[in-house]
């Protein structure tokens, strides 16, 4: 999972893991359980197949900003999607080596949400004037890296917050998150047998304890078939906002993906299949649900 070469794109990746790693519980808690079996040596023996950014479609922000950071290291971006019901956009982005996590950025659409909702989100992100990715040197790893996990606006009052969440739990989490790294996924494709389908993979998770989100099922499956996502449930740690009240928020989670062979390439022993063997790219259905790991109701439902 770690990259060993001091590139800017390395040092950057690798930031944002750490802290990722730092605060989301259960990604120590699978990687554990892996290595307690067997299943792998160490962290880096994890493929990450995409990590994913949420952002707010306002000016000077958004996809259009963000999106910077990664094309100046050679990623390509690929597919639009959009999630009507969720007023999301969205892309994924190719990368610049088969090594590297394909990238997944959404974005608010702002303009869709009640006059309220947006005034809330502008009332935070109006003061800034001028799209603050065009200040970063893209040499300079290390900047980069600690500009994602600055905040470019104001914490939020807990009733901005609590409004927006009634409304849009995506633009409350993004409120609060800012550009913390969303998820990261493991290949489970890449995993020895016992462990490399999503069914083995699942009641492995559940048998640790691991909570999975359930809306649209626990697999969410592709048009095709051929590539198949489950995700955890977030857990929820507590946040002080600006008024100096704390509240329990959903933080981040963990993603799960196999991504079959395509159908030219099926007869390849499962050695010799490579990234590019296999299908690429997204599902919009599947993302859709997948985006709900954060949602209150797979939160602290049950369904």
């Amino acid at each position: 999972m770690y990259f060993d070469e001091q590139k800017p794109l390395d040092i950057v990746l690798n930031d944002l893991f750490a802290h990722y790693r730092a605060h989301v519980a259960d990604v120590n808690k699978i990687t554990d359980a892996l290595l307690a079996e067997g299943v792998v040596a160490s962290q880096d023996d994890l493929v990450n197949d995409h990590i994913a950014f949420r952002t707010l479609g306002v000016p000077h922000l958004g996809i259009a900003s963000f999106e910077k950071i990664f094309l100046a290291y050679g990623y390509q971006r690929r597919d639009h999607y959009v999630f009507e019901a969720k007023k999301l956009d969205a892309y994924w982005y190719a990368p610049p080596a088969a090594h590297y996590p394909r990238i997944f950025v959404s974005e608010l659409q702002v303009h869709a949400l009640s006059a309220e909702a947006q005034s809330i989100i502008r009332h935070y992100t109006d003061p800034i004037q001028a799209d603050p990715v065009d200040g970063l040197d893209f040499s300079d790893g290390a900047a980069v890296a600690a500009f994602l996990q600055q905040p470019l606006w104001p914490l939020p009052t807990s009733a901005h917050y609590q409004r927006l969440l009634e409304e849009s739990e995506y633009a409350a989490w993004v409120i609060y998150n800012r550009y913390y790294l969303n998820h990261y996924t493991i290949s489970i494709h890449e995993l020895k047998d016992g462990y490399h389908t999503l069914e083995a993979f699942n009641r492995f998770l559940e048998g640790i304890g691991i909570k999975l989100n359930s809306a649209g099922g626990k697999i969410k499956t592709s048009a095709d078939g051929l590539l198949r996502q489950s995700s955890t449930v977030s857990a929820l740690y507590e946040a002080t906002f600006s008024d100096g009240r704390s509240l329990a928020i959903a933080g981040s989670y963990v993603e799960f993906a196999e991504r079959s062979p395509l159908p030219s390439f099926r007869h390849l022993p499962k050695e010799e299949l490579k990234p590019e063997h296999r299908r690429d790219g997204f599902e919009n259905n599947n993302a859709d649900k997948i985006f709900e790991s954060t949602y209150t109701q797979q939160i602290k439902g049950d369904k």
